[in-house]
């Protein structure tokens, strides 16, 4: 096989959680994630020289080691070629179109970098389990591991510890980035998790999810984070409540932002919603998509991954 073609799934935050900031910097989470059917497409191709080529669609996307897309393939092939899983010459040219939003709280760059994990993994078939890519990814980013799996998952630690959730109960989904950029490290440098009034119901949204009960999802949505973020930027809250006068079931931002979503029962409600948006310029760009739950790779029943 000379050329494969793989999708990269981004994700939103149903909930998001800050319990504590670490001694080490990091933040103590707990959030539940899922999957959404907004995709980049990455082309794989087989070289005979070695090394790593990057093309992108997007000028304003570097090309090569600040990149996680290059990042992972590195590692992919500094582990491989050593076991001799793939042939020392060879390499491969990556080609990246982009649709997920750009630094979006989607987790756009970590999907990415999932991808190129089971790309390589098929374009040379070195056997490389969903744990071995896990491993490999969390060193990367912490949402990498989590990309790898897709689906729902509750996710805990600095977001490495994963456990696989059913899928969710159906609904139609706005999704609307407006055109700000917002620092992540600037919300969780704001963030004062010790003083936070209110904590969203991460373990009543595992129960719904369980359950069904789409009812019991969205009245459980929460995220802290919007504490700084909505702050910062006013029109987080008007998309919101723009989502929300057209019939949404709620609507609430992902990870640090500014990306908002709100949930629909309707596909018609959902498109006024977007129409909406878009007349009233809160956001360049906007999607009606739905929940997606890609299919598992197999692991021994029971497993969660977790990097200790």
């Amino acid at each position: 096989m000379d050329c494969v073609k793989r999708k990269a799934y981004a994700k939103i935050n149903l909930g998001l959680d800050v319990l504590r900031r670490r001694p080490d910097g990091y933040h103590e989470v707990r959030m539940v994630m899922q999957t959404v059917d907004i995709t980049d497409l990455l082309t794989f191709r087989r070289t005979d020289r070695p090394g790593i080529l990057l093309r992108t669609d997007k000028e304003e996307l570097p090309s090569g080691k600040d990149n996680l897309i290059y990042r992972a393939a590195e590692a992919v092939f500094r582990e491989q070629t050593q076991c001799g899983a793939i042939p020392r010459g060879q390499g491969v040219e990556i080609i990246l179109e982009k649709r997920i939003p750009i630094a979006a709280g989607m987790a756009g760059g970590s999907a990415d970098a999932a991808a190129v994990f089971h790309g390589l993994n098929e374009l040379f078939g070195p056997g490389m389990s969903l744990s071995d890519m896990q491993r490999m990814g969390v060193k990367l980013g912490a949402d990498i591991p989590y990309c790898l799996m897709g689906g729902t998952a509750l996710a805990e630690g600095i977001g490495e510890k994963l456990r696989a959730l059913p899928e969710p109960p159906r609904a139609v989904l706005t999704v609307a980035k407006p055109d700000i950029d917002v620092s992540t490290k600037f919300v969780y440098e704001n963030l004062h998790a010790d003083q936070l009034k209110e904590h969203p119901d991460i373990d009543g949204m595992v129960q719904a999810i369980r359950q069904g009960s789409l009812e019991g999802v969205t009245g459980r949505m929460g995220n802290v984070l919007e504490t700084v973020t909505v702050r910062a930027y006013p029109v987080i809250d008007q998309i919101k409540k723009t989502m929300l006068g057209e019939g949404a079931e709620n609507a609430l931002m992902s990870g640090s932002g500014p990306s908002v979503f709100g949930v629909f029962r309707q596909r018609e409600r959902a498109q006024a919603a977007a129409e909406q948006i878009r007349r009233a310029g809160l956001a360049g760009e906007v999607f009606v998509t739905e929940f997606y739950s890609p299919p598992r790779m197999q692991r021994p029943a029971g497993e969660d991954f977790s990097l200790e």
